[in-house]
């Protein structure tokens, strides 16, 4: 390239000169070594600008469970903390009371039977952590109880369905704790209660029933499991319990079901995780696990901070943390209160039935579940339209996706694994509208492929029962 200061139309730049006529702008941006000088603000800002600028914006990403909106002032809020590590409680300790007010107002939407003024809680980086909470807690206590017993403690195990987030799977291996999975089938969309229970033995530290399953948008049943699991426990002498990942289901239930028991009112649920940044309305990475009281948090997975009388007990698997999302948290507690919050889910619930109802009746597509219960609809294409199609849901999503829309197409776990869906899901900030631009698209996009000569890779890969996985998501959504 010729030297810049040979060229006779360059000029040293200076603070009139505009961004985008600097000579910054003409060199690759930094791969593996940092650079000898720095460059000023503008310019670095909008180099690390210009390397996201292609990339789905948030409110079309529909792939994501993660909040994608929040208001101004919200925002103006958390802007203004991003400085503020949590962890920090000496320099910041009304942060660390404002996070236990956190704990205790989600402790009560769960209907908590505890009394105490903080209740037994922890703050996470996202519903993973939480859940590893959860799950450690349980594996602690059940531990101590094959000790006390002079029983071997060396075999634990979890139960779960196919459907399980993938955390799950990192808990069972960072902490040697065999998995039992109970497959998903038409017959049983969700977790199979049955199939469950036969899983169960002494050596079960918890049953895991997901709310707002990741795969499906589905609940398992939690109070048939409990009652499953009660006549178990009686018959046996265990004690096997309850976690309940509710990383979407949490923040849902409590607003428009609120008389549907799956929560602390249930015998054997001891502990609830949930994510603070999907349907709690804060941007990533927040997460929160409550226990049923404080007897059921090992006391060697706590330490207690005292703050003007006040006891605050913290857990956690990460040490510094943004104390933002803890702000942006209690911000939609105040701002939107219980009503607020229900309006915002009940808004969601109908632009995602409105989904169902419109792509459910359009000829290429049937609804994966008959009614929803969480905003994410998934659906997959009808048997007999795929017979002679020569396209399939991952050729759907490459079209969406040049409209800027993010809609994922994948295959199911095992045992239906050769089932290929889509899923939206519909957050604060995803409107009717919106929905409406969305089927314009999606008709755009089939007439376009019904209209192709030759089948596309994917079909022949299906024709060959060759596995294809979407290269840009990650069914879990995280």
């Amino acid at each position: 390239m010729l030297d810049p200061k040979n060229d006779p139309f360059y000029r040293e730049g200076d603070a009139k000169t505009n961004v985008f006529g600097s000579e910054a702008m003409l060199q690759p941006a930094p791969v593996e070594r940092i650079p000898q000088g720095p460059t000023t603000p503008e310019i670095a800002y909008q180099m690390v600008k210009d390397e996201t600028i292609a990339q789905t914006q948030p409110r079309l990403n529909l792939a994501t469970f993660v909040t994608t909106y929040m208001d101004e002032y919200a925002t103006r809020l958390m802007n203004e903390a991003v400085s503020i590590n949590y962890i920090d409680e000496t320099e910041y300790p009304r942060i660390a009371v404002m996070c236990q007010k956190c704990i205790n107002i989600m402790a009560n939407l769960w209907n908590t039977p505890e009394t105490a003024k903080w209740k037994a809680g922890a703050l996470a980086l996202g519903s993973s952590e939480a859940c590893m909470l959860g799950g450690l807690a349980a594996l602690k206590r059940w531990k101590a109880r094959r000790k006390a017993a002079g029983k071997p403690y060396d075999k634990p195990n979890i139960v779960i369905s196919t459907a399980y987030q993938v955390v799950w799977e990192k808990f069972a291996t960072f902490w040697d704790v065999e998995m039992r999975v109970v497959p998903l089938s038409a017959e049983h969309p969700t977790l199979d209660i049955d199939k469950a229970i036969s899983l169960c033995d002494e050596n079960t530290i918890c049953v895991v029933p997901i709310l707002g399953v990741t795969w499906t948008g589905m609940n398992d049943d939690v109070e048939a499991l409990d009652a499953a699991l009660d006549k178990f426990n009686a018959e046996t002498g265990n004690e096997v319990c309850i976690h309940i990942d509710a990383a979407s289901g949490g923040f849902i239930l409590p607003f428009l079901e609120p008389d549907k028991k799956w929560d602390f009112r249930l015998k054997w649920v001891l502990s609830i995780s949930t994510s603070g940044h999907k349907f709690g309305l804060v941007y990533p990475g927040l997460g929160w696990v409550v226990w049923k009281d404080k007897k059921y948090l090992p006391d060697d997975m706590s330490f207690t901070v005292n703050y003007l009388g006040a006891e605050v007990t913290q857990v956690g698997l990460n040490y510094s943390r943004p104390a933002a999302q803890i702000l942006g948290q209690y911000y939609q507690f105040i701002r939107l209160g219980f009503e607020g919050y229900k309006n915002v889910q009940y808004n969601s619930m109908q632009v995602a039935r409105y989904l169902h109802s419109q792509i459910g009746a359009r000829k290429p597509f049937v609804p994966y579940a008959k009614e929803l219960v969480n905003p994410i609809f998934v659906w997959r294409m009808d048997d007999d339209y795929q017979k002679t199609a020569k396209w399939t849901l991952y050729d759907l999503q490459d079209k969406l996706a040049q409209k800027g829309w993010m809609v994922p197409a994948y295959s199911m776990p095992a045992n239906i694994e050769k089932m290929v869906v889509m899923r939206v899901l519909c957050k604060q900030g995803f409107s009717r509208d919106m929905a409406d631009q969305l089927l314009a698209d999606i008709d755009f996009a089939v007439a376009e492929l019904d209209a192709l000569e030759y089948p596309t890779t994917s079909r022949i890969a299906m024709e060959k029962n060759t596995p294809l996985v979407s290269k840009s998501f990650n069914h879990t959504g995280k």
